[in-house]
């Protein structure tokens, strides 16, 4: 429909692989049935048990217990259970207080905001200039009242990775419960939360060629945590719905499809284009040079703004991302460039790069050479360019 592209947006979605279509298809037309227990008929036990085999994946994959792991319909819902479902269950019996880092995306920052507006105090805790919270700032946020910390694996826009274990001794030294979105880091970057002291995690399929529709929040044996949906006593009576059966299959087998081999050819990538940006002048990466997910590059340039670039590249036969204001529906500037201590400047002329399974070496090299000449003649014709 669009010809040709090359894809590098790949934090935002990815293309569906064939082999999860291809496991997904049997439970569209042959085991459709709602997913009942051994009480149940034929065809609902069938889908039950393929419901359950898909849990163990996916569990196994964190080192949790397939009790341990519900299904949702994805990140968005994952982190609003989260942090409402531990408000529910704790607000009135220990304390109002909950923590996040500025930086967090959106379903955790908007869910934080929601439960102030209920009488919630938050704390937003700062980052340092590469997106990493300062652990002595967060053991000293941590209050009686303090009922949980949530503070992501991986920042989804620059990159960062942040030290998961470290917070999470912090928290259970606390006595505070700790939720973290992986969202963009399973299970490329490795959590096991049988070495980590995590309780609640964020989890979806759409960004490991996985469906959209689908995710998983872990929610380790023990945690407090109200149900907030109404309904049904699906997922261990802590989310109704009927279960997305062929979503919950397909982010299994997404699940098994990464590989370490595939997760350093994408690092290798990242690297390659990271270098060769930066010989661009007055170019600068975002995030931590080296803590930072696999499959990112997120580089701003000076005197152009990120969406100028964007739509020069997309008639170039590329697609990217930026924060700028005109692509994210706001007159904002990124929350996290202004977050690591960016200006508006930086913020708007940010570019971020996500590689896939589906690129290819020379995608680096190509979309190299497209941004340099690209940013060589917007600044030619921008009056900061010429200063």
């Amino acid at each position: 429909m669009f010809g040709e592209i090359v894809y590098l947006d790949n934090a935002a979605a990815t293309r569906l692989d064939e082999r999860v279509l291809e496991a997904m298809k049997p439970y569209f037309f042959e085991t459709y049935a709602v997913a009942t227990s051994q009480f149940g008929y034929s065809p609902g036990i069938e889908a039950k048990d393929a419901l359950e085999a898909a849990r163990s994946t996916i569990a196994g994959a964190l080192g949790a217990k397939p009790e341990e792991f519900i299904f949702t319909s994805g990140s968005t819902e994952s982190s609003n259970m989260a942090l409402k479902g531990v408000a529910l269950a704790l607000g009135e019996k220990k304390g109002k207080h909950i923590i996040v880092s500025k930086i967090e995306d959106f379903p955790v920052l908007y869910s934080a905001r929601a439960l102030e507006k209920q009488g919630f105090r938050v704390t937003y805790l700062d980052v340092d200039e590469y997106g990493r919270v300062d652990l002595d700032q967060l053991r000293q946020a941590i209050t009686p009242e303090t009922i949980l910390v949530s503070i992501q694996a991986a920042n989804q826009e620059i990159g960062t990775l942040q030290d998961v274990a470290a917070i999470g001794a912090i928290c259970r030294e606390q006595g505070v419960l700790f939720h973290t979105d992986a969202t963009h880091s399973f299970p490329r970057v490795p959590l096991d939360v049988r070495e980590v002291p995590v309780d609640l995690v964020t989890v979806t399929a759409h960004l490991i060629h996985g469906p959209k529709g689908v995710g998983g929040l872990y929610v380790r044996e023990g945690t407090p945590l109200t149900k907030w949906m109404d309904g049904g006593f699906q997922e261990f009576n802590l989310r109704a719905g009927a279960e997305n059966i062929p979503g919950a299959i397909g982010f299994a087998k997404a699940v098994e499809l990464v590989t370490p081999e595939e997760t350093a050819r994408l690092q290798e990538m990242r690297d390659r284009l990271i270098e060769r940006l930066l010989q661009i002048p007055h170019s600068r990466l975002n995030g931590h040079p080296t803590l930072r997910l696999p499959h990112n590059a997120n580089i701003s340039f000076r005197f152009v703004e990120g969406e100028s670039i964007l739509l020069h590249l997309d008639m170039r036969g590329f697609a990217v991302s930026t924060g700028s204001a005109c692509f994210s529906r706001s007159l904002e500037a990124s929350h996290v460039i202004l977050g690591i201590g960016g200006n508006h400047e930086r913020a708007h002329g940010s570019v971020r790069f996500t590689f896939g399974r589906f690129n290819k070496p020379e995608d680096v090299d190509a979309v190299a050479e497209a941004i340099a000449e690209v940013i060589e003649n917007l600044r030619a014709i921008s009056p900061l360019g010429k200063e």
